[in-house]
């Protein structure tokens, strides 16, 4: 990455994690950044607290990058692949963030033989602790792979993937921290119910998923052992361990991320419909 010209067509919250991990890693530096945005104020926001480069001329930005990041959101990309689609040359690579937008609706607004490759991100890449699924498209090669892993890497942990699965990834770990909010939330509110201040249960509630997920992945052990350890015969644990199972929690969250999964696919069939119509 080092050695390559980045640049963020679009400079919102993703575009502003990413380049953020980036320099906190010195995976590059601030001058091979650059970002484009019809917002000025953004823009002049990046460019005082990173360093990096800016324009307003999406055009621009494509003549000089050699990885070009679509980080703008999916009911606008039909408009910036409109303008910049011929500008693309077969020696750049393409990553896009857009969600819900499948590889071949972008390889139709882009030249023959683009090389694209398809990111699903999610919103804790804003403080480096992201989760995201990559897939390449048709003509994508092996070292766009690790090109791009190495860029997502910058903000959290990334699983390479066929394109068939990122709805999946979508409904999981996409639309995930919506879930683990909820969850969060109603621990504070059991907290609150039996005593604790709010600040208190919500500090703790967070804390302990925090946690919790950390020790998971720092340990590699199974969540079903690791919840053992915790639960002891006749304790407090597996007494709220039943009032959840009572409650369906398991099946609920499956069947979250089931429909999810759904409807990720029905809004990338809408969206892939939409851009070969155009």
């Amino acid at each position: 990455m080092k050695s390559r010209k980045l640049g963020f067509l679009g400079a919102g919250n993703m575009a502003g994690a990413l380049i953020k991990g980036l320099l906190h890693g010195k995976v590059m530096p601030g001058e091979q950044i650059m970002a484009s945005d019809a917002k000025r104020d953004r823009l002049e926001h990046l460019r005082a607290e990173h360093g990096i480069r800016v324009t307003t001329d999406n055009h621009e930005l494509v003549r000089e990058a050699d990885v070009i990041v679509l980080a703008v959101k999916p009911q606008v990309i039909d408009k910036v692949l409109t303008e910049i689609g011929r500008d693309v040359r077969a020696d750049q690579l393409v990553v896009s963030v857009a969600a819900g937008v499948p590889i071949e609706a972008l390889e139709a607004r882009l030249p023959a033989g683009s090389r694209v490759v398809r990111a699903m991100p999610n919103t804790p890449a804003t403080v480096q602790a992201g989760a995201t699924g990559i897939a390449g498209g048709a003509h994508a090669r092996e070292d766009d792979l690790r090109i791009t892993r190495e860029l997502f890497e910058a903000v959290g942990r990334v699983v390479v993937l066929d394109e068939a699965q990122l709805d999946a990834v979508t409904g999981l770990s996409g639309s995930g921290p919506a879930y683990v909010m909820l969850i969060i939330e109603a621990l504070a509110d059991g907290g609150v119910k039996v005593g604790l201040h709010r600040d208190t249960a919500l500090l703790l509630a967070a804390q302990t998923v925090f946690g919790s997920a950390k020790l998971l992945l720092e340990t590699g052990e199974h969540p079903g052992r690791l919840k053992d350890m915790v639960t002891s015969p006749g304790g407090t644990a597996i007494a709220g361990l039943h009032t959840l199972e009572s409650g369906g929690l398991r099946t609920t969250l499956i069947d979250a991320v089931e429909v999810a999964t759904k409807r990720a696919a029905e809004l990338g069939a809408d969206m892939s419909a939409k851009l070969r119509k155009g």
